[in-house]
């Protein structure tokens, strides 16, 4: 049984998803780690069908509208994949701190590893109509400005704004949906 009220249940549609970094603290302050998630939606479109509609990385989560036929398993394999990447790229740069921060809170079920990166789940929710893809797609590129980090949202780099303005974007993303 799932513990939580959001689920992936049909999976012809794309979901918008927010996969958030336990404690919020800051892993994605290193190009090094947010290329890790580049490489991992790359591997992820090339074997699992995965089409990436919009995306914003931030230092502390990740706004994301993704489809897959599995998309249930391919967001696990993401997280799992990128969370082992994640604490290998820490260890190396010995940032101790956030690692002891990662390590302080990992849940007392997570028995099977010494860290948790991702808080569980992805409050994934089925984006059905072009109204709604826009409504996401302008949440998710709004998100650095909101933040006062830009002024413009095709300022943020680790954002598909760019790729909807017929801009180079870091990532191809799949921009005719309509």
């Amino acid at each position: 049984m799932t513990r939580t009220r959001y689920r992936i249940f049909e999976t012809d549609y794309p979901y918008f998803m927010t996969l958030t970094i336990v404690g919020w603290l800051p892993v994605f302050t290193r190009p090094e780690a947010v290329d890790i998630l580049y490489d991992s939606w790359r591997y992820l479109r090339r074997e699992c069908e995965f089409s990436l509609f919009g995306y914003v990385i931030l230092e502390n989560h990740v706004h994301v509208i993704a489809k897959a036929p599995e998309l249930p398993t391919v967001v696990q394999r993401f997280k799992s994949y990128t969370a082992r990447q994640i604490v290998d790229l820490l260890k190396r740069r010995a940032a101790h701190v956030l690692l002891r921060q990662l390590r302080a809170n990992k849940l007392h079920h997570k028995s099977q590893s010494e860290y948790q990166v991702w808080q569980e789940g992805s409050q994934p929710k089925q984006i059905q109509n072009e109204e709604m893809m826009w409504q996401k797609l302008e949440y998710i590129h709004d998100n650095p400005v909101n933040r006062g980090y830009v002024d413009d949202p095709l300022h943020w780099r680790y954002s598909s704004a760019r790729n909807y303005a017929r801009q180079p974007g870091l990532i191809d993303v799949v921009t005719d949906w309509m």
